[in-house]
């Protein structure tokens, strides 16, 4: 059995429209420092992302930013985090991101959130890592692709489950919430019941 140590997380560099965005991400900083849970972030100042890492730190917590030079050069990235990682480029971001993440959370964002938060679905369905994925439905916000999942299966192209509830005895790879109070002990639940040997095995980091 593992622990959950660090999170990788998705989100916007926006704030967006809705305030209860901005308290969603402000509060999970704030668990994952009492949790002593590291964030892993994409590094920036701004939104969603900033927002996040700065109630992380303010409130005790370890967060580590993975920004990449071409967005550091435009100097958006968060110069407070107690850990900074510049890559080349965003492959290497996205790759160093997974390596260092023991699950992943997808808050609301835009097209770079939508895009990071799917690809870690897809290496899932793949079966090239078994790490918890989870979607932080806050407000409804993701249930487009909600729908968007359910047509894929309607119409031929998706052939097993792979989307569940926290409550779902069968655990799935991605795996939603609607409150934030969920996120940790809903990731928590599914790391303690995942062998560390198919964690190892599928993430191709050893698992401490």
């Amino acid at each position: 059995m593992a622990d959950l140590k660090s999170i990788c997380v998705y989100c916007g560099s926006n704030s967006g429209v809705d305030p209860d965005f901005e308290a969603t991400a402000r509060e999970l900083g704030v668990l994952m420092a009492r949790a002593g849970i590291r964030l892993v972030y994409g590094g920036g100042s701004v939104g969603l992302m900033g927002i996040l890492a700065r109630s992380a730190l303010a409130a005790g917590g370890k967060v580590t930013g993975i920004i990449p030079q071409f967005l550091r050069d435009r100097e958006l990235m968060l110069k407070e985090v107690d850990e900074l990682v510049v890559t080349a480029d965003m492959h290497e971001r996205k790759r160093m991101m997974f390596e260092r993440s023991d699950a992943f959370v997808a808050l609301p964002g835009g097209i770079g959130t939508l895009e990071e938060v799917v690809e870690m679905i897809t290496w899932a369905q793949l079966d090239r890592h078994v790490k918890p994925i989870l979607i932080a439905n806050i407000g409804g916000f993701w249930d487009p692709l909600v729908a968007l999942f359910a047509r894929m299966t309607e119409k031929g192209f998706l052939h097993k489950a792979f989307l569940g509830h926290k409550d779902h005895k069968v655990d799935l790879p991605v795996v939603m919430v609607s409150t934030v109070g969920d996120i940790i002990p809903t990731l928590q639940a599914r790391i303690a019941r995942t062998p560390r040997k198919e964690l190892e095995r599928t993430s191709g980091t050893k698992v401490l």
